[in-house]
């Protein structure tokens, strides 16, 4: 007879999440450090880590209360991995004790934790015994009520104060499925049938856009290994109509989309336009994925893996009619999609990917024919990153004029009325959109 399937071990899934934990902590990014789970632990062990980052400033703070000297780092963050699940009973994937005896069995099973394995006993067992006294005083600490770094409070309170406290808890909500239908190879009319013999309910946002009412496995989203479909959040969705809508130049049309991987933005301007796209991406392995999901598309862009700064390396001095520029951000409007963003990004790194911005923005600038467009777009909240960086474009470029753009698009919110007259994206993730065009000199 077969073996029967079983479902791994609680603890051995507690101690992988702690060790995502850890490696977040420690400067790499989530999807890396999931990725470099173990298979049969891999799903398991990102639907605890989405939920730890989603409380780990609750969890942190539980953590200060509960041991008077930090504990080292691998069993801090296993302490933190448990706390995080099982502080609210209303989210927590186990009950309580379950999570306690696991964590502690998962402390004593690995050599990096066993000297504090008492210790977590002691901590944890302390923790069921006063836990809401202990989660009452937590509630005076920002990190704690938000579930952000404190940095991160402070500026977006500053930059948004109407809207900061919407925005934070936007941010541990989970994410919609959107899907953006290829009109190459199918309409709105003959694929919300296909939703309905799935069984899965289409809410239809726009010609292209149908967000799902509920998440699945990508695989099992009719039509999309025959390329019909594609996931991509509504505000995505946004760039390239923007940037080709109101076009006049003749076609065939010049594109160049920098900064392009994994290639969602790519598929979509050659899915609404005859044109040579160009998909620029400094990282080997990651233009791989625009290749391959172009591929699905049944769509032909051309690839250049080149530094998008240094057009000296890479550029053959034909003017381009567009440029796409997604640029490098801080995320932080997406943080819903990936939690771990909050947690691995540092103050400083704001400022640090504004100026790398600016850079790639004035070195693409020349690139653009007079008469020609360029779009600025990142998925980021802060304003260093979006309106600010737009602002201080257009103050030193004379040619730049700035046409009728979205701006900053905040989840759940409303375009600007009078800019864009009409949105019907739904709910949607944060990203900032600036359309210039230069004028002949």
């Amino acid at each position: 007879m077969p073996e029967l399937h079983k479902t791994p071990a609680l603890w051995r899934q507690l101690q992988a999440t702690a060790r995502v934990v850890l490696a977040v902590r420690g400067g790499a990014s989530g999807t890396v450090a999931i990725d470099a789970v173990e298979a049969e632990l891999r799903s398991g062990v990102q639907a605890l880590a989405f939920q730890v980052w989603r409380n780990l400033g609750r969890a942190q703070a539980l953590c200060a209360l509960l041991a008077s000297k930090k504990p080292p780092p691998a069993a801090d963050a296993l302490l933190c991995v448990a706390l995080a699940l099982a502080w609210d009973d209303a989210q927590a994937p186990y009950d309580a004790f379950t999570l306690v005896n696991q964590a502690v069995e998962a402390a004593k099973r690995q050599q990096e934790t066993k000297a504090q394995a008492n210790f977590m006993n002691a901590c944890l067992r302390r923790f069921l015994r006063e836990k809401d006294t202990l989660v009452a005083a937590t509630q005076k600490d920002p990190e704690a009520v938000w579930n952000h770094p404190a940095w991160w409070i402070t500026r977006l309170k500053a930059e948004r104060p109407a809207q900061w406290m919407a925005l934070l808890s936007a941010a541990n909500r989970h994410a919609p499925m959107t899907l953006r239908l290829n009109r190459r190879r199918t309409c709105v009319d003959d694929y919300l049938p296909l939703l309905e013999q799935a069984q899965l309910r289409g809410i239809h946002r726009s010609a292209q856009i149908v967000e799902l009412g509920q998440a699945v496995p990508v695989q099992t989203v009719p039509g999309f290994a025959q390329g019909m479909v594609s996931v991509q959040d509504a505000a995505a969705q946004v760039a390239a109509p923007l940037l080709l809508d109101g076009y006049a130049a003749p076609q065939p049309w010049r594109i160049l989309d920098a900064c392009a991987a994994p290639g969602g933005k790519t598929g979509h301007l050659l899915e609404l336009a005859d044109a040579e796209v160009i998909a620029l991406e400094v990282d080997a392995r990651r233009a791989q994925r625009i290749q391959s999901n172009a591929q699905r598309l049944g769509l032909t862009p051309q690839v250049v893996t080149a530094d998008a700064s240094r057009p000296d390396s890479w550029w053959d001095a034909k003017p381009f009619d567009l440029v796409l520029l997604d640029a490098p951000c801080t995320a932080s409007g997406i943080v819903r999609r990936h939690p771990d963003i909050r947690w691995l990004r540092r103050a400083s790194d704001v400022d640090q990917l504004a100026a790398i911005q600016k850079r790639i923005l004035q070195a693409l600038w020349p690139l653009v024919r007079p008469g020609g467009r360029l779009l600025y777009c990142t998925c980021s909240l802060f304003v260093a990153e979006g309106q600010g960086q737009a602002q201080a474009f257009l103050a030193n470029n004379t040619d730049a004029q700035l046409l009728p753009s979205p701006g900053h698009l905040l989840p759940q919110s409303e375009v600007t009325a009078g800019v864009v007259p009409d949105n019907p994206l739904g709910d949607h993730d944060g990203f900032f959109y600036a359309l210039f065009e230069k004028r002949a000199v």
